[in-house]
């Protein structure tokens, strides 16, 4: 008997069960959905992001939310991902936006020097104000996570109820991207003396804007 098999024993007999223990299938998954317009949806969203310190804002088509991104960064330096709705939506011609990268080097040092880190978002949760992002060669994990301000666009089409939706469209995560990312938030931590501290571990500021294209009810 090797180390794992001598802990999965130990593990077996403090349940009470022996390696021939036959187990009943896991139950269905059960996923609830609510039925809530567009309007219930960004009301949820919005409010549970401010809760969070973050900053929504709903934009009446691309061009209103390309004048916001314009208005949050004022020219400063900025790293945006090459997602293709940022590139449509005209944010990456942006003033000291900065999207082309030689090399994983100079992402990184980019990204380290950057106010902000601009992003599409793959979905937005409406009961918890999280965004979900898939990792793509277009989109890199670190333009949301290194700079200290991170500004992300989501289509109004893909603010959804939540988790349990998110996993009704996509069930199997791992299949559509190397890695998922649920932001929730500006990051903060309370582990030093339970004092609250944004920005330790991620971006202490985050502006999510929401973007009509077409008559979201």
């Amino acid at each position: 008997m090797n180390a794992r098999e001598h802990i999965l024993h130990k593990v077996r007999t403090a349940l009470g069960h022996s390696a021939a223990t036959e187990f009943s299938p896991p139950p269905p998954v059960r996923l609830r959905i609510p039925e809530w317009d567009f309007q219930e949806r960004w009301r949820r969203f919005a409010a549970a992001l401010q809760k969070l310190g973050g900053k929504p804002v709903l934009a009446a088509d691309p061009d209103q939310a390309r004048r916001h991104v314009a208005a949050i960064t004022e020219g400063r330096p900025a790293v945006a991902s090459r997602a293709p709705l940022l590139e449509s939506w005209g944010i990456l011609n942006l003033p000291g936006v900065h999207c082309r990268f030689r090399d994983a080097a100079e992402l990184r040092s980019t990204c380290a020097s950057a106010d902000f880190g601009i992003t599409g978002a793959d979905f937005a949760l409406a009961d918890t104000g999280t965004l979900a992002l898939f990792a793509s060669p277009e989109q890199a994990r670190l333009l949301s996570l290194l700079p200290p301000a991170h500004v992300a666009l989501v289509p109004a089409s893909r603010l959804i109820t939540g988790l349990d939706e998110l996993l009704s469209l996509v069930p199997r995560p791992l299949e559509a991207s190397s890695a998922l990312v649920l932001i929730t938030g500006p990051s903060r931590t309370a582990d030093i003396e339970q004092i609250l501290v944004r920005g330790v571990h991620g971006p202490g500021e985050i502006h999510v804007i929401v973007v009509k294209e077409g008559e979201e009810k």
